[in-house]
């Protein structure tokens, strides 16, 4: 069955980092209702075994910290970033967590590179493990942004990263409000890797993120079939249906 139907499309976030709105996106303060700083919205685990991830909306520097908490708590190893910057990467690093660019137009299906290193980056932070290849979490950025810092912090152990350390590692992916761009990897990923169907993975995601796929999206979406191949980052390995 279609799931075409009017969805938000992703939300602009206010210079004070806090979403307006309803929905699942309020706002959310993980020090308790006395913070005097919010998040924008409660960040979303989606879970289904090897395939770990955390959808947020997009942190500011003046909060990153409480996103950094949230990752911890999810043993977040490497964050994922597909929107405009917002801030700089020097805590991310310094918690052991690798942040990967892969910024791509607002309200539109991600381009073939995209692709490529998403599904690349998901194989080897959480699925090759499984299957007795490369160690988990922890993984270098493939997008030529700079990890060193986050590799020396994950050795040292440093917060919710450590690689192989990680029982359970998860990749954080956010895009301007966590209901468009971010989502729609995380359901490219759960049908590459976790045999759902189009429409399945939106329902799944859809479950525990209200709004989450704006129409667009998600015909791109129904389309979607199934084509990554291990080794194949930039080489065509995955197939963009416009």
């Amino acid at each position: 069955p279609s799931l075409v139907r009017k969805s938000s499309m992703e939300r602009r976030i206010p210079a004070d980092g806090v979403a307006q709105g309803g929905g699942s996106a309020g706002k959310f303060a993980p020090g308790g209702p006395g913070s005097s700083i919010l998040i924008g919205s409660k960040p979303t685990p989606i879970s289904v075994p090897p395939l770990r991830f955390l959808i947020m909306d997009a942190p500011r520097q003046a909060n990153l910290h409480l996103y950094i908490k949230e990752c911890r708590r999810h043993s977040v190893t490497d964050v994922v970033r597909v929107c405009e910057p917002t801030y700089l990467p020097g805590d991310l690093n310094a918690a052991g967590m690798a942040l990967h660019e892969m910024a791509y137009a607002d309200g539109h299906s991600p381009p073939q590179d995209v692709l490529d290193r998403w599904l690349s980056l998901v194989d080897e932070v959480l699925v090759s493990k499984t299957r007795g290849g490369k160690a988990a979490g922890g993984g270098a950025a493939s997008d030529g942004s700079d990890s060193t810092a986050a590799s020396s912090a994950a050795a040292n152990g440093a917060g919710g990263g450590g690689g192989g350390n990680v029982t359970n590692p998860t990749i954080a992916v956010h895009c301007v409000a966590g209901l468009g761009r971010a989502p729609v990897l995380v359901a490219i990923a759960l049908v590459e890797f976790a045999n759902m169907d189009p429409v399945e993975a939106v329902t799944h995601i859809r479950k525990h993120r209200r709004g989450a796929i704006n129409e667009k999206q998600l015909q791109y979406l129904e389309k979607y079939r199934r084509s990554y191949k291990r080794g194949a980052a930039g080489e065509g390995g995955c197939c963009v249906i416009s």
